[in-house]
Parts: structure tokens; C-alpha cells; sequence
């Protein structure tokens, strides 16, 4: 069996004395989509951002097989890990093709243009709106744009932090069909979703994550036919099943 893309080992994140992330595993193999499913403050996105290096994180990470908890964010971004975080952070008042670019600045000029063709080709909105403020796009086409730049450096693994957030369900549609298309271009996917049942649609196997710890995981189709996960994530219960 090959070595997971991403493997974090016995990993702890703490605020202070408040331990937000207790000792959690889990690996994503290439080109595979992760979900990580739970209510709000479970730790879905202190995980995520520890893992990015945006937060300290106590035990192991390797990606691509080398050990990268000593790693600068922008070192994790050039060995091809990425992020697209819950709020988007984008420029507002500078061009969507402007955003994008920033997305490759590390990149040979050939690259990048190369680059931005694959995300156009993804994205045909914002090809249709390159010239437009960021600032002034609507929430799906934000999101596309936030996960546009992030595809512009190539990564092997995307991060995913709810990007269904405030969208309409065919917005949401549109992106998890594209998360999907990712995966066949190659791009591994660790997708944090607070819409369950979207996010185990997609993905290949789940976490469920409940006061930072992972409770269950496994096949997405196993996830999403356990009772506990129907009742509390998915909004019905199984047949002879009780709520929690």
C-alpha cells in the first residue's frame, strides 16, 4: 500500500490551556477527497489551519512523505499543500485576474499561464469576469475565485474549509461538482463541510469530529449509513434508530 499524500500522527492544538484538537490521526491518499464532517466548534477548522502552519500544532505531520510541522506556511504552499480558508480572505479591490495571479507568484511566468488557462477552464466565470473587482462578485463566484487562486500554485492537496457557507443550493451544486473534478484532475481534496450530506456525496472516506476528537471514521458510504451520523448530521433517523 502506498504512503498516504497526508498523514497526521497524534496531533493536539491548544488556545491557551483550552485544548481545541485532542490527539487526532488521519491520512488522504493522492487523489483522494477526505471529509471531515461536525457541528460548529468541533475543531474542523483549528485542525485545518494547524495543518496549513497557521496555528501550532503538538505531533506529527508528513506530506508527501516528508515530516512538515517545522515548515513555513509558504515552504507547505512550494511542496503543494494548500488552503482555502472559511472566510476567503480575497483582495476586493483588485481584479479577479489579479487575485488569481497572486495565486502563482512563485511560479515561472510559463507556469502560471499555463495555470491560469487549467482554472479558467474549471471556472468560466471567471474568465467571463477577469476585469472585475473581487469585491463585487457574489458569494459563489467568490468562493470560486478563492478556490481558483489557490488551484493557480497546482497543489496535490487542497484544503476545503466549508465552501458551501452562505450559498445557494445550486451554487453549492456547482461547487461540489467542481470538487469532484478536481479529484479527476488529480488533486487530492480534505474537505471541512458542515453539509454533511453534500460533503459524504463526494468524498471517499469521513471523520466525524465532535470536541475535537474524531468519534468514527471510515468509507463515506459507511459514515453516512451509520445511525448516530443520520440522526445528528443528516437530519433523519435510520429506521429502529433513537435520536441522541
Amino acid at each position: 500500500m502506498s504512503e498516504p499524500l497526508l498523514k497526521v500522527s497524534a496531533a493536539s492544538v491548544a488556545y491557551g490551556k483550552v485544548e481545541a484538537v485532542r490527539s487526532v490521526s488521519l491520512d488522504v491518499g493522492a487523489g483522494e477527497i477526505v471529509t471531515i464532517i461536525g457541528a460548529n466548534g468541533a475543531g474542523k477548522t483549528t485542525l485545518l489551519n494547524a495543518i496549513m502552519g497557521i496555528l501550532p500544532l503538538k505531533g506529527g505531520v508528513t506530506f508527501d512523505g516528508q515530516p512538515i510541522s517545522r515548515l513555513e506556511i509558504e515552504d507547505r504552499v512550494a511542496m503543494g499543500l494548500s488552503i482555502v480558508p472559511e472566510h476567503r480572505e480575497l483582495f476586493g479591490t483588485m481584479t479577479v485576474e489579479e487575485n488569481l495571479q497572486l495565486g502563482a507568484f512563485r511560479a515561472p511566468r510559463a507556469e502560471a499561464s499555463t495555470a491560469l488557462e487549467r482554472v479558467n477552464a474549471l471556472f468560466p466565470r471567471l474568465k467571463e469576469r477577469r476585469t472585475q473587482l473581487a469585491g463585487t462578485l457574489s458569494g459563489g463566484e467568490q468562493q470560486m475565485l478563492a478556490m481558483g487562486r489557490a488551484l493557480m500554485g497546482q497543489p496535490k492537496l487542497l484544503m476545503l474549509d466549508e465552501p458551501s457557507l452562505g450559498l445557494a443550493p445550486l451554487i453549492v451544486a456547482d461547487i461540489f461538482r467542481i470538487i469532484g473534478e478536481l479529484r479527476q484532475a488529480g488533486v487530492a481534496v480534505l474537505l471541512v463541510e458542515q453539509n454533511a450530506r453534500a460533503a459524504l456525496a463526494i468524498a471517499d472516506r469521513a471523520y466525524v469530529m465532535e470536541l475535537g476528537d474524531f468519534i468514527l471514521n471510515g468509507s463515506a458510504k459507511e459514515i453516512a449509513d451509520d445511525k448516530r451520523v443520520a440522526a445528528s448530521y443528516l437530519g433523519f433517523q435510520h429506521e429502529g434508530s433513537s435520536a441522541l
